[in-house]
């Protein structure tokens, strides 16, 4: 990316079923789903969308084996996505172990998302 011009942090939590992607999925829509950029295609080489670029970081703190990245990218609807996956989010205790909720143990996880837009 040579023009970086947004930057939007977001955190997403699963906290039953110990699923990263999930988590991953609500950090990148608490992310964008707050904002618009009506003015990014005056800035976009040929006013395209298809010319934007997106870069996710995304901050894990376990299961990144799990990740499902394609189906993080669905919560992307224009721009070319890369991603950028690290160590970091947190595991913490949700309280309660719910077998009906898919839980193997108690921890939530908690994904940290840096969406990164430019051109």
């Amino acid at each position: 990316m040579d023009k970086m011009m947004f930057v939007e942090i977001g955190m997403g939590i699963d906290l039953h079923g110990q699923n990263v992607t999930k988590a991953a999925v609500r950090a990148v829509q608490n992310a964008i789903h707050h904002n618009s950029m009506p003015g990014i295609r005056s800035v976009l080489p040929g006013g395209d969308l298809a010319n934007m670029k997106v870069n996710v970081r995304l901050a894990v703190p376990a299961d990144r084996e799990k990740l499902d990245l394609e189906r993080v990218r669905e919560e992307l609807p224009y721009g070319q996505v890369t991603f950028e996956v690290v160590d970091g989010g947190m595991l913490t205790s949700s309280g309660i172990l719910l077998t009906d909720k898919d839980d193997v143990n108690d921890l939530a996880y908690v994904v940290i998302a840096s969406v990164e837009v430019g051109y």
